[in-house]
């Protein structure tokens, strides 16, 4: 396993976000995120645990697709899996509140 650079998760998310500079990565990590969240409310409401499957089967899929085609990088879940799904889900919730947008300044990321 790779050095682990980071050793907090606020020194961690601006990496996160650079390694995700792209909007079209972004967008297919919401994709991800919110087919995962329509995974889980289907689990809350039937009890069902078949619908726990595809929640990681859907983000994995959808943010390492966008990786290998679209920003060209490894994913973060492999150094840092439990800060790279908080990460994911912040810069969704982040998205869908209108507010990532600072958040990628900060980070040195322009759009």
């Amino acid at each position: 396993m790779a050095q682990r650079e980071y050793q907090t998760f606020e020194a961690f998310w601006p990496f996160y976000l650079r390694e995700h500079s792209k909007p079209l990565t972004r967008g297919f990590h919401y994709v991800g995120s919110a087919i995962a969240l329509g995974f889980l409310v289907l689990f809350g409401a039937t009890m069902d645990p078949l619908w726990l499957i595809g929640m990681p089967l859907s983000g994995y899929f959808f943010a390492w697709l966008s990786h290998a085609l679209v920003e060209h990088n490894k994913p973060a879940t492999f150094t840092y899996p439990l800060w790279s799904m908080i990460a994911d889900y912040r810069m969704f919730f982040l998205f869908v509140a209108g507010r990532l947008g600072p958040e990628l300044r900060r980070a040195g990321i322009n759009g």
